[in-house]
């Protein structure tokens, strides 16, 4: 008798009510009621998260500024010449009333880029000038000491012209930036590889690849266009 009434006085309204106050003064909130969001909330909005995640991690590596159709932005690019002398020349200089090939590397004396890149494109340039074309350049966020000496390393006569975009000049205006700042051998922001083929200063052919890999940027890529 005494067990039913002491749990007939616990299951009483008024005994929950009281116990319900004291539970609501004493628990401590959780994460969904101090943002007054519910469960259902949090796990909408976690996916959403997500999912804007994921997309910005496939989309970004394969988007830029530049696309077939625009006009080259005109940008200043260094080198140094015969005489060891610093030049320099632009964007428009090279493109205006010409057809040009212009293609990046993210690093003077990286391993793809000077076993690869580079030498596809100074083999593969008399047949890219008999189609037509009238000037070959290389451009990499480096400064025009290292290209100088990276020409010089690989022994390129006037093949392809190596010209310096040190600040990354060009490489900004067009979208192609690479941040290769995580990686232990200190590259910091270089440019991403691509190569295009611009007529009179407008693209006409824009093979950009994802980060550095090597895939579609090739001397042969472009002469299949041409």
């Amino acid at each position: 008798m005494a067990t039913s009434l002491t749990i007939s006085r616990l299951l009483s309204p008024a005994s929950m009510s009281i116990s319900t106050a004291a539970a609501t003064r004493t628990a401590p909130k959780s994460l969904a009621s101090k943002f007054s969001l519910s469960p259902l909330a949090l796990k909408l909005n976690h996916r959403s998260r997500l999912t804007r995640l994921c997309f910005a991690t496939r989309t970004t590596p394969i988007s830029a500024i530049l696309s077939v159709g625009d006009k080259l932005p005109d940008a200043t690019l260094s080198y140094l010449d015969s005489a060891g002398e610093l030049q320099t020349t632009t964007i428009s200089a090279l493109t205006s009333g010409k057809k040009a090939i212009l293609f990046a590397v993210p690093g003077a004396f990286t391993p793809t880029c000077s076993q690869k890149h580079l030498p596809g494109f100074v083999e593969k340039a008399g047949e890219l000038k008999a189609k037509g074309v009238d000037t070959i350049a290389c451009i990499s966020v480096n400064d025009a000491f290292v290209m100088r000496a990276w020409k010089e390393n690989i022994g390129i006569k006037d093949e392809v012209l190596l010209l310096s975009d040190g600040n990354g000049e060009f490489t900004k205006k067009i979208g192609c930036e690479l941040d290769l700042s995580d990686k232990p051998v200190g590259l910091g922001i270089r440019s991403r590889r691509y190569s295009l083929l611009a007529e009179d200063g407008v693209v006409k052919v824009l093979n950009l690849e994802e980060g550095g890999a090597f895939t579609s940027s090739g001397a042969e890529d472009i002469l299949k266009v041409l």
